[in-house]
């Protein structure tokens, strides 16, 4: 599901004045400014009123939001039922055990919001899902995001390996340079910024590098061409 203009659905709690927009100025009010009645794009406030906007819809219709992330919002039913969105900015994922309450809480939330129902998940947040409802089994992939990080970092060409860090590698702050030439060279190397994409994968579908990037990590402040 979309959400179209999200920020505009934002109230304002402040009193904001902004001056009027050229070819539309009144005639001989050339000197007056415009009051905002409603949330603009561009404005500081407009993300988080239109996440309160949503959050107030959603309380109306009984969810709670998890206190882990407020951006995720669930509703139990009797037994085992219930219904988990998740919003990203102006973009949710809803899952559930009924579809046609699914289609209820969609048909609710487009008596408040302009919608656009993209169907079924096929990609969320640069994540693949790969659905066998049969077999009741879900896979993530962030195998294009993967390559994109190696093509960043011109290692599109490297050779593969079952493990990314063999038992026998060590790795140590003695490795880290010590002239300054050395230093120099290796201010040249995205170092973080490769640790850093990796993280993003780590959090999302590839936990068995935790060690691997955890262990790269603790010379951050110092890399060498070891590292």
């Amino acid at each position: 599901m979309d959400v179209k203009i999200a920020f505009l659905h934002g109230d304002l709690k402040e009193e904001l004045y902004m001056e009027q927009p050229e070819g539309f100025v009144a005639q001989g009010k050339e000197d007056c400014v415009c009051k905002f009645k409603k949330s603009l794009y561009g404005l500081k406030q407009a993300p988080r009123q239109w996440y309160k906007k949503f959050e107030s819809v959603m309380e109306e219709q009984g969810y709670k939001k998890t206190t882990s992330d407020h951006c995720v919002f669930i509703k139990r039913f009797f037994g085992d039922d219930f219904i988990i969105l998740l919003l990203y900015v102006d973009d949710m994922l809803i899952v559930g055990c009924n579809a046609s309450r699914i289609d209820k809480l969609k048909q609710e939330l487009s008596k408040s919001f302009a919608m656009k129902d993209l169907g079924p998940s096929k990609q969320n947040l640069g994540i693949r899902l790969t659905r066998d409802r049969k077999a009741k089994e879900l896979w993530l992939s962030q195998e294009r995001y993967i390559e994109k990080v190696l093509q960043r970092f011109n290692m599109d060409k490297a050779k593969a390996v079952n493990t990314p860090f063999a038992t026998h590698f060590k790795l140590s702050a003695k490795h880290s340079h010590s002239t300054e030439k050395e230093k120099e060279e290796m201010q040249k190397v995205p170092y973080s910024s490769s640790v850093g994409s990796l993280m993003y994968a780590i959090v999302c579908t590839r936990p068995d590098l935790a060690y691997d990037v955890g262990t790269v990590s603790h010379f951050l402040s110092n890399p060498d061409k070891k590292h």
